[in-house]
């Protein structure tokens, strides 16, 4: 009977010998970053759209390598969220994250399909930019005291529009209303553009958006704005009083961040988070976000995850009195 051929295996035995022994070569693995990233925007083309690009074009520079934004929008922005979360961990996906998907979407959706703070590693926050409380210009109240008489003299007889439910500006007229005593409708719209739409037609006689969405347009006298909702006046518009003048304590930031699966190594964080603080402390991406009415951040990583926890605490309250739920 023929023996069989073992050539063949004590050659394969021989060179597993020769790659496990210490004078072997080892093949290296290619160093972070070696091909695109991709960059999740939860959100369709909008303030959160520029600013994830704007960010990534600058980090690409230095990263060597594409930074590829995605928008993937809906439910919120938790579609475009979990689809990060649930990535393979090896510094090539990212994502942005908002007030709205990383704060008050755990408050008020009753399936998440994440958790924040166990599917993600923060890398940090990028931005914060004042809300501002806008009006009609056929509205009487010229002040927002006096806007805060008329809606108290006729309790739910004003609506106030907004992008959408369980927005950071669905939660700031909230707040509102349960800092001043005051109760309006809420009207929610499918974006800000058809916001201030409704706006200039007279179809809406107040609105809580992002600042920089209405700012163009009160400048144009379609509309104007009453009050910015960051405690002190914002510096893109340092003739409207802050909110908190009237309503003192007052304070509705809407705030973008990056964030990466947890799991990601630490070492692609600290490049990450470098990066991106680089970028948005270079001259076009400044620049453009004071014309924006945006405030760089760039905090540690674990500043923003401290800030991310306090974020969800203070809006789940808000959200709970208020009986805010999406379906």
């Amino acid at each position: 009977m023929p023996q069989p051929n073992r050539r063949p295996v004590l050659a394969s035995l021989a060179l597993l010998a020769a790659l496990a022994s210490p004078g072997a070569p080892v093949q290296a693995q290619p160093a972070w970053p070696s091909q695109p990233i991709r960059l999740i925007v939860p959100f369709s083309a909008g303030v959160s759209d520029t600013i994830a690009r704007l960010v990534g074009t600058e980090m690409s520079k230095s990263l060597g390598q594409p930074i590829v934004v995605e928008n993937k929008a809906g439910a919120g922005g938790n579609i475009g969220s979990e689809a990060c979360a649930r990535a393979t961990p090896d510094g090539y996906t990212i994502c942005l994250g908002t007030i709205s998907s990383h704060a008050i979407n755990p408050a008020i959706t009753p399936k998440m399909p994440y958790d924040v703070a166990r599917d993600f590693a923060p890398i940090t926050q990028l931005a914060a930019q004042p809300n501002a409380i806008a009006v009609a210009n056929d509205m009487p109240a010229r002040s927002l005291a006096e806007l805060i008489a008329v809606l108290k003299e006729k309790p739910g007889d004003t609506a106030f529009g907004t992008s959408g439910v369980g927005t950071s500006v669905h939660l700031a007229g909230a707040l509102f209303m349960q800092m001043t005593g005051t109760r309006i409708e809420h009207v929610p719209y499918r974006g800000s553009g058809q916001v201030t739409t409704a706006l200039m037609t007279g179809e809406l006689p107040m609105a809580f958006d992002n600042l920089s969405s209405v700012l163009p347009f009160a400048r144009e006298g379609k509309f104007r704005i009453l009050g910015v909702t960051t405690l002190q006046r914002s510096p893109a518009a340092p003739d409207i009083p802050a909110v908190a003048e009237t309503v003192p304590g007052f304070e509705s930031l809407s705030w973008h961040g990056v964030f990466a699966p947890a799991k990601v190594p630490p070492a692609i964080i600290a490049r990450l988070h470098k990066e991106a603080v680089a970028a948005l402390a270079s001259p076009g991406v400044a620049s453009r976000f004071q014309e924006l009415g945006i405030t760089p951040v760039g905090n540690t990583p674990e500043e923003f995850g401290r800030f991310v926890a306090s974020e969800t605490a203070r809006w789940g309250e808000v959200a709970r009195r208020a009986k805010i739920q999406l379906d």
